[in-house]
């Protein structure tokens, strides 16, 4: 784990070098101070015959010392903190790349507040993590290296009690970090799901609040945060042992070595040292032990940190979409537009069939209506035509081409689509229309819109095509929305639509004169429409009937009607539904 996080280190490496070779510098001349005041102390020792020149300049290197350790220190500071900056944009950029090369399955199963927690808060904590590690961890190892040259050049033996001592402070550091690293696993993932279950009531608070859901909603919320703060509370105490637990340790280590250094200064055992040489090592004993505090002091946050990094890793390592071939076909910028499904088996379970032996073909020009109840695998046909699913058996061909042999990139720009669930950005409503084709200038923006009927409800808006809207189309209305989506495919221009519940929020006023727009669009294009309300697909060339994932009838309208088969109760039961509510209104 951690080696993964410096391989995304590796393009900032001369940051990383300028950062130790400050931290190098820093920890030489903050070791060389305990040199110089045992050197002045030793000085002093004889008032009668005190060298003051020898003094000043000891006193004048270790001014010196000291204000190039902060210097050196503060270049640390900036350095490491650049680092991990960048490095948290490059582990951002890398998921936010991962996720445009993720199957649409992926996607469907995974809570996408938990996606975001991951991409946003779990690559800042993983920031802050290194920024500490790279201070803490480096600056430690130099000092502790550095300390344990200083000391065994002053007295050999007693280095080496240090030295022999030093497992207790480590392993003390090391079992409680070890007992905490699972809770901290476990509150990245109850913040994920946290993220998850805010977003997903931000996001359907109407309704939420339409069914007075808002208490059993506080519950619910109420129940993860208590598990988040149980969880939260277990990982931040075991880790906060860690501190006390190390300076326990080396507070023993430095009175075994006050105690061996005092007898030293008497007896000359085990080694010959001055009361300012003593001094000297005791300095350098509390160096030596403090990085062991300081990297337990932030022990929380580089756990936390590590199981930020397991999330992350987690979402770099999950599947990708299957890949073109190399050899991968590209379908002309026109083409006629004929599709066929032959034999093909489809399920979203392996143990589930779903689709079984499904065959049907639509010439050029035609248009096909899809109807049945919900769940019936409409919408899963479209997402097969597009490869958003790949289909199991059988063979799905445009203009007669295996579509697994052709380039995604390439299919889906043959086809124009527009969903019962809208999608439109923060930006102004021309970016929103021309997104659907980033080329067309201006009028054609608008002209798109006036065959989309949206240009009477934007004119009326503060600065018509130029309003900016919020998220989501901020206040518009789902048939405002709606009409925008319309006007962005109609401005693609495709060779094939899609239409999915495309009038489903739309009034009734409007959905004819939508349709007639349509109408004019799909001539000698190939439409494929999923429909309930069966009113708006009486004009299809063919309708096929589905339900269970099978087509069981198909026909034109007056074909089906006659048959008295299943799309026949569908048609009868919404003319009695319609009837009912226009008689209730009346």
């Amino acid at each position: 784990m951690i080696w993964r996080v410096f391989s995304f280190i590796k393009p900032q490496r001369g940051l990383l070098m300028a950062s130790f070779i400050g931290a190098l510098i820093a920890v030489f001349f903050m070791l060389l101070i305990p040199v110089l005041i045992g050197s002045a102390i030793d000085t002093l020792i004889n008032p009668a015959n005190i060298n003051w020149m020898r003094l000043g300049k000891t006193i004048l290197t270790m001014v010196i010392s000291i204000v190039l350790v902060v210097i050196f220190q503060a270049e640390v500071v900036i350095t490491s903190g650049r680092l991990s900056f960048a490095t948290a944009r490059r582990l951002r950029d890398a998921c936010f790349n991962k996720l445009q090369h993720l199957p649409l399955s992926y996607l469907d199963t995974h809570a996408h507040g938990d996606i975001v927690s991951r991409i946003v808060n779990d690559c800042d904590t993983v920031s802050d993590g290194l920024y500490q590690a790279l201070q803490q961890l480096m600056t430690g190892a130099l000092t502790v290296l550095g300390t344990l040259i200083f000391m065994f050049f002053i007295s050999p033996p007693i280095a080496l009690i240090v030295v022999f001592l030093s497992p207790v402070s480590i392993g003390v550091a090391w079992a409680i970090t070890r007992a905490s690293q699972k809770s901290f696993g476990s509150q990245q993932a109850l913040q994920g799901s946290l993220g998850a279950y805010i977003q997903e009531h931000i996001q359907n608070q109407k309704l939420i609040s339409l069914f007075s859901y808002n208490d059993v909603a506080t519950d619910g919320f109420k129940a993860l945060n208590d598990e988040l703060y149980t969880v939260g509370e277990k990982a931040q105490f075991a880790s906060s042992l860690s501190n006390p637990g190390t300076r326990f340790a080396n507070n023993i280590i430095y009175a075994v070595v006050a105690l061996v250094g005092c007898t030293a200064v008497l007896t000359g055992v085990p080694s010959t040292l001055t009361i300012g040489g003593i001094q000297s090592f005791l300095s350098y004993t509390t160096q030596y032990t403090k990085p062991f505090n300081d990297i337990t002091s932030v022990v929380a946050q580089m756990q936390t940190a590590t199981a930020s990094a397991a999330r992350i890793f987690a979402l770099l390592d999950a599947a990708d979409e299957i890949p073109d071939a190399p050899d991968a076909l590209k379908l002309p910028s026109l083409i006629k537009g004929d599709i066929a499904f032959n034999a093909v088996d489809f399920s979203y379970s392996p143990t589930k069939p779903f689709i079984e032996n499904l065959s049907f073909s639509i010439g050029q020009g035609e248009q096909i209506a899809l109807v049945g109840p919900t769940g019936c695998g409409k919408t899963t046909l479209i997402n097969l035509l597009l490869r958003f699913y790949d289909i199991d058996e059988g063979e799905i061909t445009v203009d007669g081409l295996n579509t697994r042999l052709v380039a995604r990139t390439s299919l889906r720009k043959a086809f124009g689509m527009v969903l019962q669930d809208t999608w439109l950005f923060e930006g102004s409503i021309l970016e929103n229309i021309r997104y659907g084709n980033p080329d067309a200038n201006d009028e054609d923006v608008k002209e798109a819109a006036r065959s989309a009927y949206a240009e009477s409800f934007i004119q009326q808006l503060p600065d018509g095509y130029n309003t900016v809207l919020g998220p989501g189309g901020g206040s518009l209305s789902e048939g405002q929305r709606q009409l925008l989506c319309i006007a962005r495919t109609m401005l693609q221009n495709p060779s094939i639509l899609l239409l999915d519940e495309a009038t489903s929020s739309i009034d009734t006023r409007t959905e004819v004169l939508v349709q007639d727009a349509f109408d004019t669009m799909i001539k000698g294009r190939t439409s494929l429409i999923v429909a309930h309300r069966l009113s708006t697909i009486r004009n299809a060339t063919c309708i096929l009937v589905m339900k269970d994932g099978k087509i069981v009838e198909r026909g034109n309208h007056e074909e089906l009607i006659r048959a008295g088969g299943f799309y026949r109760e569908l048609y009868e039961s919404q003319w009695k539904t319609s009837e009912a509510e226009e008689k209730a209104t009346f």
